[in-house]
């Protein structure tokens, strides 16, 4: 892999989780595959739709994420980045912290921008 690819992905990534924490949800979308798949660490599925509601309407409130970044893999139209996410949040009124590993794909679109296509975090083994 490039490192052009390298650090297009890592600034992508800094873009969407400071947006989900400044609630800027017009750079969020802009960020995103319409075909969005974001698995939370306790399973549940959201799209595209679903998690930008849950956001919008205070469900989920990031306070703080940090995202150190281990590895980014890209293949083809295709980059995978394997990593951590550790937040502070509100879910459902209440307050949590995460501990998580975790896995973003990103899909490089016809015009030739990167798409956040889905996510997948895993709890933290102490």
């Amino acid at each position: 892999m490039s490192a052009d690819n390298a650090d297009i992905i890592r600034t992508l990534e800094n873009r969407r989780f400071d947006a989900i924490v400044a609630r800027d949800f017009d750079t969020f979308v802009e960020l995103a595959h319409p075909d969005l798949a974001y698995t939370h660490s306790n399973g549940a599925l959201d799209t595209l739709s679903s998690y930008l509601e849950k956001c919008k309407s205070g469900y989920y409130v990031y306070h703080r994420i940090d995202h150190p970044i281990d590895t980014i893999t890209v293949v083809g139209d295709t980059a995978v980045v394997i990593g951590e996410m550790n937040a502070d949040l509100t879910a459902a009124g209440v307050r949590k912290q995460l501990a998580n590993r975790s896995l973003a794909v990103w899909t490089r679109a016809a015009d030739g921008t990167w798409k956040f296509l889905a996510y997948q975090p895993t709890v933290k083994q102490v």
